[in-house]
């Protein structure tokens, strides 16, 4: 019988292992990252709105986009980012406004109160990654797990589109 947590007729030394693992694993830390988020906005006694709300804002940053490319960008499911923008822009740290190009596509872009929040975000970010990142050798080890997890995300994003692997 296989450990807890264990893959069937796999053992912990298998170097299958850590790829059944790594899915669930982005997953932890992407909640753990939104609990991280959350503690840092209750330190800056911001309680109107949430995490996911505060990661919308830090992917728009400095610049204006369309609703569609901050969803693409973002990877959030069409009706939550509506929901999402319409809270962001109600309490004032978005602003949307008519594409002048189209009338139907709306631009966004962060308000002077948005922007106030973000700087504040990227300074405890910028203490987190000081934290992690202590010598070359740390800063090398970052560059290639993400190195690693971005050509995970390639491989899985060719086998949603096309059906197959292609690992060149």
């Amino acid at each position: 019988m296989a450990a807890d947590g264990d893959v069937a007729g796999e053992d912990r030394a298998s170097p299958g292992r850590p790829y059944h693992d790594m899915a669930r694993l982005v997953e932890r830390l992407h909640r753990r990252f939104l609990d991280v988020i959350r503690i840092e906005l209750a330190r800056l006694n911001v309680e109107d709105i949430s995490p996911v709300q505060a990661l919308m804002m830090m992917t728009i940053g400095t610049e204006e986009l369309s609703v569609r490319d901050l969803i693409q960008r973002g990877y959030y499911l069409g009706s939550n980012a509506s929901y999402n923008l319409k809270h962001l822009v109600e309490a004032g740290y978005v602003d949307r406004a008519q594409s002048q190009r189209d009338r139907r596509a709306a631009r966004l872009r962060l308000s002077p109160r948005g922007q106030e929040l973000c700087l504040e975000l990227r300074r405890v970010e910028t203490a987190h990654i000081d934290g992690l990142v202590r010598s070359d050798g740390d800063a090398q080890e970052v560059e290639a797990t993400y190195r690693t997890l971005r050509r995970l995300e390639r491989t899985w994003t060719d086998v949603i589109r096309y059906d197959a692997l292609d690992f060149d």
